[in-house]
């Protein structure tokens, strides 16, 4: 249903004495009251509202009000509520004449509220804040023409260079990267990077950093493994990767002899140049 009005003007109260008796009127909230077209308001959010259906709304004045207090002193809904009670100058901006002893509203109407007006309601007022300060001569026209923004104080995603992100990191672009060009893999250290990564932040806010240590020890051969098996699968060529690589009777993974027990077999099929930092810790050394 239609939002009530306040009267603009209303009637005296021969126990109560108005508010603009009792505080300065040279305050700026009563200033900016004078400044802001709040006719215009409310034409422009009561077509919001069903004219029969539901009953009587908030007044329009009081939830404008509440927005530009709250945006204002940077408070939350539940904090902007309780100290307008506590504030005449507040009950005076949102158009109160006399003293309010109880809350307006409840915190959760102003979310249902600002729900209802959308994003072009809150660019409306922001548009009447820019003409308040241009009737008011405390801004002038050519200053709006270019505004400049200083991107040092705005909040960013920075993500700090620590060890156990970096190791993180590159893991999952050897393995991105193994996968764009067709280069098999014999194990990605997804989830054990992930867990590894996800301790070592633990317990480095936690101050345990013997176990955060431990950890990022972990997450090192994760992108060396990934970094030395791509590089085997290259140097092997296309064809070793679409087969299974032939291994020779009697030689283990690792290089070793299998040979039956009572044989002394010291096959070793590692390679004798010195290997990559990153290959080593693939390989255990």
């Amino acid at each position: 249903m239609q939002p009530t009005k306040l009267d603009p003007k209303p009637a005296d109260d021969l126990w109560r004495a108005r508010l603009r008796q009792q505080i300065h009127l040279r305050h700026p909230l009563v200033r900016l009251a004078g400044l802001i077209d709040w006719a215009g308001f409310e034409a422009r959010f009561g077509k919001l509202y069903h004219p029969q259906l539901g009953r009587p709304g908030v007044p329009i004045r009081l939830m404008v009000g509440l927005c530009y207090l709250e945006h204002t002193f940077q408070l939350s809904d539940q904090e902007v509520v309780e100290r307008w009670v506590e504030n005449p100058y507040w009950q005076v901006f949102c158009g109160f004449d006399y003293l309010q002893l109880k809350l307006p509203i409840g915190p959760s109407s102003l979310v249902r509220w600002r729900r209802r007006i959308g994003r072009d309601g809150m660019e409306l007022l922001l548009q009447a804040t820019i003409a308040a300060a241009i009737q008011a001569e405390a801004v002038k026209e050519q200053s709006l023409e270019r505004v400049s923004i200083d991107t040092t104080v705005q909040p960013k995603a920075i993500a700090h260079p620590l060890d156990s992100r970096l190791y993180h990191r590159g893991r999952e672009i050897l393995v991105c990267l193994a996968k764009r060009h067709g280069v098999p893999l014999r194990q990605s250290y997804a989830r054990l990077g992930k867990r590894a990564l996800r301790l070592a932040s633990r317990y480095a806010h936690a101050r345990q950093m013997k176990r955060a240590r431990r950890e990022i020890k972990r997450l090192r051969p994760t992108s060396g493994g990934c970094s030395a098996t791509s590089g085997a699968s290259l140097r092997a060529g296309p064809r070793s990767r679409n087969t299974s690589p032939s291994r020779s009777p009697g030689v283990s993974d690792c290089g070793r002899s299998s040979a039956p027990t009572g044989t002394s077999s010291t096959l070793c099929t590692r390679p004798r140049s010195p290997a990559s930092p990153l290959a080593r810790c693939a390989m255990g050394r």
